[in-house]
């Protein structure tokens, strides 16, 4: 896709709306548009983590493991969402979920690697990409919590247990 393109797709985004022109043109040299038709997993849980990734149209199912459970869908990540975050993350070197396209679906991705060089030579570009990475994991998290509630309660309800 040429630059002017990705800029302008940049533009659109609001995670970007507070980063100058010179970010932008950063974020576009490190970015391409891929697309998944549905049914195509984009990454596996226990994969090597490369990008990051911004859905722009359509749906994607992110899914664990869990032991005596299968698989299970946590969430599905939709326009504006982001999925593969955990690539800005230090201590995560394998990708913590599975993700699939639930419909056709165009994203932008961003490479990993180059995206924390640029965070880390420009600190108010990694001060506003960590802030709203913080708040996506946040979200997981309580989105995570309650689909493990919901797991324990039906447990519970199969074995004929009760909770306090």
């Amino acid at each position: 896709m040429e630059k002017t393109s990705l800029i302008e797709t940049l533009q659109t985004i609001p995670w970007f709306l507070d980063l100058k022109p010179q970010q932008i043109e950063a974020l576009a040299d490190i970015s391409s548009i891929v697309h998944y038709k549905e049914g195509t997993a984009i990454f596996c849980e226990g994969d090597r983590v490369d990008n990051v990734y911004i859905i722009l149209s359509g749906e994607i199912g992110v899914d664990i493991t869990i032991p005596t459970r299968g698989i299970v869908r946590i969430t599905t990540a939709e326009p504006l969402d982001i999925i593969g975050w955990s690539k800005l993350t230090p201590v995560v070197r394998q990708r913590t979920a599975s993700t699939i396209a639930i419909k056709d679906s165009t994203m932008l991705a961003l490479n990993g690697d180059a995206l924390n060089r640029l965070c880390e030579d420009d600190p108010r570009l990694g001060y506003i990409i960590m802030r709203r990475i913080a708040n996506v994991v946040a979200s997981n998290l309580l989105t995570i919590k309650l689909q493990m509630m919901d797991i324990i309660l039906q447990s519970s309800n199969e074995t004929g247990l009760t909770t306090r």
